[in-house]
């Protein structure tokens, strides 16, 4: 815990030489201004809001996620382990077979004329061609929009419509458990409604996923659609990487407003990967020989930062699941970590107390023993379903990594970092570097000691999101209106005599934009 304050406090004191120093670790094409490190305005009574980090930098997130850990001698590495939702169904890639993948998909891409700071749709359920689809994305500079598989085909059309994309991603049909969903139906309905709202979509490239529905079962529009199979295949392995700014927008990931239209939280390259690798080395206490899993779908931020980006520029291997955790048991998950010797595990409390209620005998079956640090996020896990996760599941010798953080943070914006402290049970503990947490009151007045109030957050990080799509005043009134100077997580939270900080749900309702 010394070497975390130490660490934390230069954090604070020295943001740009802080983070200067980690980004260097990773490849730039060209340097970013060393006067340039961060610039910032979260004062709306100061002028328009802007978070920059490493402005004039020049990367790639897929060449440093992929091919820096081929060149670094990796290539056989596997980079992905693949877990369908029957149980028997599997796949892997090396780093190699990974980029070779990635190279294809991104020269067919450019092929039919998408480029950079293009939109592309992604609505794919968690075959290993959802984070193949966003890392070709990244490789040429085009920006991707998942959209969670089982959002409703209105949903899609407001996405659609919002990000107006080249072409839409999907495939045909994915079984969910026992039950077959018709996503390529889904995609059809929703490029009807987005035609009805002046957008037309030019191409539907669908992945054919043959153990649930055949060619010939697929509804088809020529001209339209065009099977993944058919033509990806047939482009080079080999793909140049487009260069970019570290602030040029790396994909749009659409939060539904708990009004109105779905808001597009925009993260950007440079800033996004130096703080995903970060977060996930430190806060999983990551090893080169770890096997890992987080059962989130990359539909949601959890995908994007802790299944795609932030392991895979670490070197890790990942696993990427497809089914669901309680079918054809509840025993789903142990048996799925017992076959791949899974040593950092990471997941919903919804998901630990879904299983806690089908009792510990579908645990204990399990072997188990590879788990070395479990982890928790989306909400705040009771102190219950900690202790159940922790005792039966960890062995009672993982420590819990429970991460607060947000769709518009990145990243973790305060966790356990294992080992370094003493856990409380439902407590996201202390701040990550160079995150400044505040409680405030009604007033905007910070508070100190122990308290409780509305949790803002003082100067910017890396991971911050920039705008939201189309809509830079949303952004202002939402997350920086309510307090000025601050970025309004929209949190309660308290923090107890020793200085741990507790997450108490969301207080929207309660705030009035003054």
């Amino acid at each position: 815990s010394s070497i975390y304050k130490e660490m934390y406090e230069r954090s604070i004191k020295d943001p740009a030489g802080f983070w200067s120093e980690i980004a260097d670790a990773f490849y730039w094409k060209e340097k970013w201004n060393p006067s340039e490190v961060c610039s910032e305005n979260l004062d709306v009574s100061k002028g328009p809001v802007h978070i920059s980090w490493f402005k004039g930098g020049k990367t790639n997130i897929c060449y440093n996620a992929v091919d820096r850990n081929i060149e670094a001698g990796n290539g056989d590495k596997i980079a992905m382990y693949w877990e369908g939702n029957e149980p028997g169904q599997d796949g892997k890639l090396t780093y190699s077979e990974l980029r070779e993948k990635v190279c294809q998909l991104a020269n067919y891409l450019k092929s039919v004329g998408v480029g950079k700071g293009d939109a592309v749709v992604i609505y794919l359920p968690m075959l290993l061609e959802l984070p193949i689809a966003m890392l070709a994305c990244a490789r040429i500079g085009a920006v991707h929009s998942v959209v969670f598989a089982g959002f409703s085909a209105d949903s899609l059309a407001q996405r659609i419509v919002d990000c107006k994309p080249k072409l839409v991603l999907t495939c045909n049909a994915v079984k969910r458990g026992p039950k077959p969903i018709l996503l390529k139906d889904i995609v059809d309905a929703a490029l009807v409604e987005s035609e009805k709202n002046g957008f037309s979509v030019g191409i539907c490239l669908t992945y054919e996923n043959q153990s649930v529905m055949k060619r010939q079962d697929t509804k088809w529009q020529a001209g339209r659609d065009v099977w993944w199979q058919d033509v990806v295949t047939n482009f080079p392995t080999k793909c140049d990487v487009e260069w970019v700014d570290a602030e040029d927008p790396l994909f749009l990931l659409y939060t539904s407003g708990s009004t109105g239209k779905p808001k597009g939280v925009m993260h950007t390259s440079g800033g996004y990967m130096v703080y995903t690798a970060t977060t996930f080395k430190y806060a999983f206490d990551y090893k080169p020989t770890d096997i890992y899993w987080c059962t989130a779908d990359c539909g949601w931020i959890t995908g994007h930062s802790y299944v795609t980006y932030g392991p895979l520029l670490n070197g890790a291997a990942v696993l990427v699941f497809e089914g669901t955790p309680n079918y054809p048991d509840a025993g789903r998950c142990w048996d799925i970590v017992d076959k791949y010797k899974v040593s950092i595990f990471y997941t919903a409390p919804t998901l630990v107390r879904s299983l806690m209620r089908d009792g510990n005998e579908y645990v204990t079956r399990y072997s188990r023993k590879s788990l070395r640090v479990l982890g928790s996020v989306g909400e705040p896990i009771n102190p219950s379903a900690w202790r159940w996760f922790y005792n039966v599941v960890g062995d009672s010798k993982c420590p819990i990594s429970d991460t607060w953080w947000q769709t518009e943070t990145g990243g973790f914006m305060m966790t356990p970092l294992p080992g370094a402290w003493p856990q409380k049970p439902g407590s996201a503990t202390f701040p990550f570097f160079g995150v400044q947490p505040v409680i405030v009151d009604e007033k905007g007045q910070e508070i100190e000691g122990e308290c409780s109030g509305y949790l803002c957050i003082k100067k910017s990080w890396p991971g911050a999101f920039r705008t939201l799509y189309g809509d830079h005043d949303r952004y202002e009134t939402t997350y920086f209106k309510p307090f000025a100077g601050y970025y309004f997580t929209g949190d309660g939270c308290s923090r107890d005599k020793d200085g741990y900080h507790w997450l108490t749900g969301r207080v929207d309702d309660v705030i009035n934009v003054r």
